[in-house]
C-alpha cells in the first residue's frame, strides 16, 4: 500500500537554505507525479509562497485552530505528497506540538510517512535541537541535509552519524540567479539544453536525491 510522505524540512536557525531546499523538492514532487501540497509557516519573505504560489498555501503552528488545521491535512494518506517550510521561529512549537499528540505513531498508523530534513548548522542552537528531535523521531525519518553553502567541512560528529543528503554549494552568481522568484529548477531542465552546464548538473544531482529517498519510503512501506 502506497505511504503519502510528509517532507519537513526544518532548522532552529534562520538563512540556513532551508526555503531552496523546500522549493527543490516541491519541485521534484510535481514533476514526478504532477501534484504535490506544500506549507509555508514563515514570517520572513522571500518565502516557499513567493516562489511557488500555485501549489503552496500558508499555515500557522501558533495558536490552536492553525495547528489542527494543519494536521488535519498532513495527516491524510490520500497519496499527495506534502512539503513543510518550517520557519526557525515556529520549531520549537511545532515539535511541541507533533510531540505532544504523538504526531509519528499517528502518522504511521494512517499509513502517512513523515520524514524530518533538518537542515545542519555549527552553532550551539542546532547542536541543543538535534538531540530533542533524536528523541522524537524514528532514525529512518531523520536526515540530516549537509547544505556546503552553510557547513564548510565536517558536520557536528552527532548530525553526521546518521541519514544525510548532501547539497553540493553553488557559486555566487548561480545563487543569485536561481533566487529570482520567477526561477523554477524544472523549467531550468526543460529550457536548458546543454546538459552539461553546472546548474543542470546540480539540480539533477538534488532531483536524484530525492528520487532515492522516495525509494527508500517505497521499501519501508512494502
Amino acid at each position: 500500500m502506497y505511504r503519502t510522505p510528509v517532507f519537513i524540512i526544518c532548522s532552529p536557525r534562520p538563512l540556513v537554505g532551508k526555503t531552496l531546499i523546500a522549493r527543490l523538492l516541491t519541485e521534484f514532487l510535481l514533476l514526478k507525479h504532477g501534484t504535490v501540497a506544500a506549507f509555508d509557516i514563515n514570517l520572513k519573505e522571500p518565502s516557499l509562497l513567493d516562489f511557488l504560489p500555485g501549489v503552496t498555501e500558508t499555515a500557522d503552528v501558533i495558536d490552536t485552530f492553525g495547528k489542527m488545521q494543519l494536521m488535519d491535512r498532513l495527516i491524510v494518506n490520500d497519496g499527495v505528497g506534502k512539503v513543510i517550510d518550517l520557519g526557525f521561529h515556529a520549531f520549537d512549537e511545532f515539535f511541541k506540538m507533533t510531540g505532544e499528540i504523538g504526531f509519528m505513531k499517528e502518522a504511521a498508523r494512517r499509513g502517512v510517512s513523515p520524514i524530518i530534513l533538518f537542515v545542519a548548522d555549527t552553532d550551539r542552537v542546532s547542536a541543543r535541537a538535534f538531540p530533542m528531535l533524536q528523541q522524537q523521531i524514528p532514525p529512518n525519518a531523520l536526515i540530516t541535509i549537509d547544505n556546503e553553502h552553510i557547513v564548510r567541512g565536517e558536520l557536528p560528529p552527532a548530525m553526521g552519524k546518521g541519514r544525510v543528503l548532501r547539497i553540493a554549494a553553488l557559486p555566487v552568481f548561480l545563487k543569485t540567479y536561481i533566487d529570482r522568484l520567477t526561477f523554477s529548477f524544472t523549467g531550468y531542465l526543460r529550457n536548458e539544453k546543454d546538459s552539461s552546464t553546472e546548474l543542470h548538473q546540480w539540480i539533477r544531482a538534488n532531483y536524484t536525491s530525492f528520487r532515492e529517498l522516495e525509494l527508500n519510503l517505497l521499501l519501508q512501506g512494502s
